[in-house]
């Protein structure tokens, strides 16, 4: 079984006048996957992603991750899917300045009561492997923006979730701390077989997945596979780009 399915999904935003930002999209996940999700502004890429995130809840179709449709739980119940069946890596990070690295990392854990032996434990293993163990104990206003991502990767997956959602997680980076950020997301899903959906719009971000499904006006448009040349994948991403559509800035124009 996929850990995601997305059925037949349509979302239309009511008001003066009706607007359809997806319409019957149709696409599947499974356990190991990285794929990346790419279209123009407004093409309903973080509508998608608000759906798979319960933040919002569709108005035809059906999400369903690892066998359940968490849009048919109650609120509460909700709440509790979000915090340990998923994972969220943001572009701005979201972490709290009150608290140290290490204690943002184990909030998910703190919130599940998990015993303190087994956080240490998690904590030491996680940061080692992102390589994040030094800086523990300082506050985010004391390190680098790729540090903060990593931390916030740390947060993401230390709870073992079953699916991992990144918004644009380069979005607020340089080019060097995009590429220690994506790396770090390629090892994980390699090595960990972490499951993983990343909304981007930069196309060297997209050329780590192994997948890209594109979207326009709301619709599947198309999807491309990697294969082994990540070189010639980023240009068929390029390319597809340029087919779908879109302002210049939308079109990263970083070389690999």
């Amino acid at each position: 079984m996929p850990i995601l399915q997305v059925n037949n999904l349509t979302k239309v935003y009511e008001g003066n006048v009706s607007y359809k930002a997806l319409e019957g999209v149709n696409f599947s996940i499974e356990k190991g996957e990285f794929v990346g999700i790419m279209g123009p502004s407004g093409s309903g890429k973080t509508t998608l992603l608000n759906m798979v995130s319960t933040i919002d809840s569709p108005t035809a179709g059906e999400v369903i991750i690892n066998n359940r449709n968490p849009h048919q739980l109650k609120k509460k119940e909700i709440a509790l899917f979000r915090r340990r069946e998923l994972g969220f890596v943001f572009q701005y990070f979201n972490l709290l300045d009150t608290l140290t690295v290490e204690e943002n990392i184990i909030l998910p854990l703190a919130l599940d009561k998990v015993k303190s032996s087994e956080m240490a434990k998690r904590v030491a293993a996680i940061t080692s492997k992102l390589g994040i163990e030094h800086i523990l104990k300082k506050r985010t206003y004391e390190i680098s923006g790729g540090q903060m991502q990593r931390a916030a990767i740390a947060r993401a997956i230390i709870h073992h979730p079953q699916l991992i959602l990144a918004d644009e997680p380069t979005g607020n980076l340089d080019s060097k701390a995009s590429k220690d950020v994506m790396e770090t997301l390629q090892h994980l899903n390699e090595q960990e077989r972490a499951t993983m959906m990343m909304v981007t719009h930069d196309a060297h971000a997209a050329s780590y997945c192994n997948r890209v499904i594109f979207i326009k006006d709301g619709q599947l448009y198309n999807e491309i596979y990697r294969g082994n040349n990540r070189q010639a994948f980023y240009q068929q991403i390029i390319d597809m780009l340029s087919v779908l559509g879109g302002d210049a800035h939308e079109l990263s124009t970083t070389r690999i």
